[in-house]
């Protein structure tokens, strides 16, 4: 049977032993190599042709870093997972390594306790990532079709989550299309340099504000949303609590909590909970989009980017059903197309979009003029006050779960 061929690169004896004595239990897996620097690496990616690398990023003679950059001049598709430290310093190299081109990351296991509590981190974190990226190489499914054709990928990746598809589709509400008041993006695998993608492109007019909520840890969102503040025309901050929603600015869950809206007194703010987490998430999508559900009904656009598992389908079909409209990102530009896939295969998607096409689909359906507040037009309160140049100075939220 065909396993998924993984090439283990760290430095560390006892990290590379961890993850190949992880990896080398599951069936699907087979460890072919192992590398103590990246020059090795490269040598042995040549030799052993392995469908992804696990990647450390402190490491001698050529680290992680520079191991990217000369993995993408000649293996442009070739999976890369980081193996980062859950630190300032290790957020800040994994946001570099994403953007030369890794196409994801797990957290080291910190103070855990024990190699078996170890061992499991690592288990459930690397493994489920490494079948998703790699799903193909996997024996394929066969579908309930009289021929037995092949599953999707996006069945494959819904057998490998242990969840069943998506209920059929469902008609829209009918009536004329809504205006939009707020755009609520959710990513996970391969979101962060989507989000490079997209959000670089929206005008500095922009005249709606923008919610994320992106899988990340704590530290990360906000060295993500520095470096997309950086390279767009609109702010882009890490949410914190009771910062008021405004048009123009864009406002990324922190890592450990979920992103809640809420109106108050005429204005909808953030909140952060440290709620039970969903789809195994916190931050989760669903828990994001149904508060937005909540404070702008149907002048919802929600837009579901490239991930893993289905986070961002009930949140989705919550905008849906309320006569929002939903984008989801195609497959054939996803990294890993299962959350986008879920929503897709529901028949909730109004649009089912390549990245590039992607942000002029939403200032298409945006359009150029400045939304009214929906809370205020609906209840005769007042409208927000116009946002300042500055973030909220309310105080932020800040562990992992």
């Amino acid at each position: 049977m065909r396993r998924i061929r993984v090439l283990v690169v760290d430095d560390a004896v006892v990290v590379r032993r961890l993850v190949t004595d992880v990896l080398a239990a599951d069936p699907d897996i087979e460890v072919v190599g192992i590398a103590a620097n990246g020059r090795i690496a490269l040598q042995k990616i040549a030799q052993l042709a392995p469908d992804l690398i696990t990647l450390d990023i402190e490491m001698p003679e050529m680290d992680g870093l520079t191991t990217v950059t000369e993995i993408r001049k000649t293996w442009k598709t070739l999976p890369v997972i980081m193996f980062s430290t859950l630190t300032e310093r290790g957020a800040q190299a994994t946001m570099e390594a994403l953007a030369r081109g890794a196409t994801d990351y797990v957290t080291k296991p910190a103070n855990v306790g024990s190699v078996t509590v170890a061992q499991q981190r690592v288990r459930d974190d690397l493994i489920p990532r490494i079948k998703s990226l790699c799903a193909g190489v996997l024996p394929a499914a066969t579908s309930a079709t009289p021929g037995g054709a092949p599953a999707s990928l996006a069945d494959q990746l819904a057998k490998l989550a242990g969840t069943p598809p998506p209920r059929p589709p469902r008609p829209a509400p009918t009536g004329p299309p809504q205006s939009i008041s707020i755009v609520a993006i959710g990513c996970s695998t391969g979101g962060p340099n989507a989000l490079i993608e997209i959000l670089p492109k929206l005008p500095a007019d922009f005249p709606l504000p923008i919610v994320i909520t992106q899988h990340m840890p704590p530290m990360f969102t906000k060295f993500l949303a520095d470096r997309l503040s950086v390279m767009s025309r609109l702010a882009v901050h890490e949410a914190t609590e009771g910062a008021v929603i405004t048009p123009g600015v864009a406002w990324i869950a922190p890592g450990d909590h979920h992103l809640v809206l809420k109106a108050v007194g005429g204005r909808i703010i953030a909140t952060l909970t440290q709620g039970p987490p969903e789809n195994s998430c916190r931050p989760a999508v669903d828990v994001m989009m149904r508060s937005v559900v909540e404070c702008y009904g149907p002048r919802v656009l929600s837009v579901i980017l490239t991930g893993m598992g289905q986070d961002g389908l009930r949140g989705s079909e919550a905008v849906h059903d309320a006569g929002g409209s939903v984008f989801a990102q195609d497959e054939a530009t996803s990294v890993v197309w299962g959350m986008p896939g879920f929503v897709a295969r529901a028949g909730i998607a109004s649009q089912v979009l390549p990245l590039d096409r992607i942000a002029q689909a939403i200032i298409d359906r945006v359009g150029t003029k400045p939304m009214t507040s929906p809370y205020a037009a609906s209840r005769d309160l007042p409208l927000p006050a116009p946002r300042s140049a500055s973030p909220s100075a309310s105080p932020s939220g800040g562990t992992w779960q």
